[in-house]
């Protein structure tokens, strides 16, 4: 465990906090995580980072409790898996979840952690981590999709400090960035992530010097204990004492051939507290999706959801934990025993929120939100040019892809987005004036998005045309399962992968490939899967089928999905409408369910290469223990 050395003695007097000065300092950590992101975007060289935002930062109090950030890690957990001294200047990285009790998650994310002081004391915590695009390994981007140790995921960085004091560490970086394939990338994003922090740390002191410490480390406190105060109200609001819900989702294979695995959770609120349980999930995975996830995470994570849907005025942070308990059995999906791989974790992240969605929602229905793009897909492109100025040169891609949002309660999923609310897309231009590709259509696709009376989020087809040789690895889901609908909302269409080659033939590709040979002129379709629909689509209003009918999202085929007929003008036929929403009402049952998940599993299996064109997963079964 750290050993914090301070040099000031005696205990800062906490005070009460008036209503103002405790909104200042509120509205001041805000802007300060927000000036976080944007010192990291204006500083890192990656295109995940720089163009996508895949980094997460948080500002704590002095015990490492978050109270603002985004989400992702866990600062106590960090600190239980380092062993030395913390002093004033220094600046604490890690790329292993194994050594931080998963603060992180996979080697691909670097995470910096500063302890922020003033006058001899400290005050809090700044901490970030970012997807680093390649971290070495046997793979251009350091995720194998066939590994099975973390061992074949590239450098996996212990817990030391990278700044000792102020100076740092030039040899420890030296030999870590001998490890990658873009050591000018890691550099740069490194010290972004260093500069970040530190910027925080600045924000942190001109508080401390404005209103003093006592009374900044009092707002903080009060901050917490708000959080904690509304979550202990909605706990109680929300779910009926002693009663024990249950859901499960999947995830479609490992990439190794097994699949589906079983993703369970249940929660049980006794008195002012819930236990959440993933007791019943798949045992830990032989590939590389394995989301090794710690109770801190699971409790951030529960937050966010309740958080946002109940009551998103509420600050999101870390005061609510101890009215949470977590229990995640050893060498399941959620706890892999050391040195399980991780680098797929994605999927995992993904999935918690539709198992949150689906069991939080079996509480009221009517705010259920429907399954949707639950996962961060990747995508990426490299080898050495092979003509030209920069003959030779290497060129390395690792980017996000986007999907269905699921209908919702207010409306319709957004068609093409991303999960993580700030994630962006990398514009066409800069992939096509970077990287030698281009983009021959970037489209939602029609029907992808389940039917409902809120429709959910079509899938997109991104259409790359390679211009060099090299080769291309893709991680996704989703391509076996389907993203459920709700409240009569019918599953989202599942995702598809193929190459169109050049010599007429089409390839398809499993979700999850690496090592595949591309070249000039092959075109990569990737294309995501789609959001459930939320509602009975039969009561959708026709005219804005035909409206979506019009503008490509829907066509006259899927418009027959919410009953609605649409003449080749585009049109509402009135009469026709009328009689095929009549019959199908007569065909189907009177209640209408609360979840479609599709076929079951065994069907899955079963129609699996005739619908998909790839062979079957193995059921995964634990090992003897």
């Amino acid at each position: 465990m750290a050993r914090i050395i301070e040099t000031a003695t005696g205990e800062v007097e906490r005070v009460d906090v008036d209503p103002v000065t405790l909104d200042l300092i509120e509205n001041g950590l805000r802007n300060a995580r927000y000036e976080m992101d944007e010192v990291l975007f204006r500083t890192a060289l990656s295109p995940g980072i720089r163009e996508q935002h895949d980094e997460f930062p948080l500002i704590a109090d002095r015990d490492g409790k978050m109270v603002v950030g985004q989400f992702g890690l866990s600062i106590p957990d960090f600190l239980d898996g380092f062993d030395g001294t913390v002093e004033e200047g220094d600046v604490l990285l890690t790329s292993d979840p194994y050594s931080c009790g998963a603060a992180i998650s996979h080697a691909n994310d670097w995470l910096v952690v500063v302890p922020v002081f003033h006058e001899g004391r400290i005050v809090g915590w700044a901490s970030m981590f970012g997807h680093m695009s390649d971290v070495g390994g046997k793979t251009p981007s350091s995720m194998p999709t066939d590994a099975t140790t973390i061992y074949e995921e590239g450098v996996v960085i212990p817990p030391f400090k990278l700044y000792r004091r102020g100076v740092p560490n030039e040899d420890a970086l030296r030999i870590i960035l001998n490890q990658v394939r873009k050591p000018d990338w890691n550099r740069a994003d490194l010290n972004g992530l260093v500069a970040a922090c530190r910027t925080a740390s600045r924000r942190v002191v001109e508080m401390c010097d404005r209103f003093g410490t006592g009374t900044y480390l009092s707002a903080l406190d009060a901050l917490l204990q708000r959080n904690h105060d509304a979550m202990k109200v909605l706990l109680s609001m929300v779910f009926e004492e002693g009663r024990t819900l249950s859901f499960t989702d999947y995830i479609c294979d490992d990439g190794v051939g097994n699949g589906p695995y079983e993703l369970k959770m249940s929660l049980t609120r006794t008195g002012d507290k819930v236990h959440i349980d993933f007791t019943g999930s798949s045992p830990q995975a032989v590939g590389p999706i394995n989301y090794y996830i710690n109770e801190n995470l699971t409790r951030m994570f529960f937050g966010i959801y309740m958080i946002t849907v109940a009551d998103p005025q509420i600050l999101w942070n870390d005061g609510f934990y101890p009215l949470v308990d977590v229990t995640i059995p050893e060498g399941s999906y959620w706890k892999p025993k050391f040195p399980a791989a991780l680098s797929g974790r994605n999927h995992g992240i993904g999935r918690v929120f539709d198992l949150f969605g689906g069991l939080l929602g079996q509480t009221n229905p009517a705010l259920l939100n429907a399954a949707g793009f639950s996962s961060s897909p990747h995508f990426m492109y490299s080898g050495h040019y092979s003509s030209g100025e920069r003959t030779g040169e290497w060129f390395q891609l690792y980017s996000i892809g986007f999907g269905g949002i699921p209908g919702r309660p207010l409306g319709d999923g957004p068609d093409g987005h991303s999960l993580w609310p700030s994630f962006v897309n990398i514009p066409c231009e800069y992939l096509e004036s970077y990287y030698p590709l281009r983009i021959e259509k970037w489209e939602t696709v029609a029907d992808t998005g389940g039917a409902g009376l809120h429709r959910g989020g079509n899938g997109v087809d991104v259409a790359y045309v390679f211009e060099e040789p090299g080769e291309i690895a893709i991680h996704d889901d989703r391509w076996l399962t389907y993203p459920w609908g709700v409240n009569g909302g019918t599953p989202g269409a599942r995702g598809r992968k193929w190459i169109d080659r050049t010599d007429g033939t089409r390839e398809m590709l499993p979700s999850k490939c690496h090592g595949v040979p591309v070249r000039p002129g092959d075109v990569l379709h990737f294309v995501t899967w789609g959001g459930g629909g939320w509602g009975d689509p039969l009561a959708r209003d026709p005219e804005l089928v035909a409206r979506e009918v019009r503008r490509g999202l829907v066509t006259q085929d899927g418009a027959r999905r919410y009953g609605v007929v649409v003449c080749d003008g585009g049109e509402v036929d009135p009469g026709a409408t009328d009689t095929l929403r009549d019959q199908l009402r007569a065909d189907r049952p009177a209640e209408l369910p609360v979840f479609d998940m599709g076929p079951p599993i065994e069907e899955l299996l079963a129609r699996c290469e005739e619908e998909t064109g790839l062979p079957a997963p193995r059921r995964p079964v634990w090992a003897a223990r």
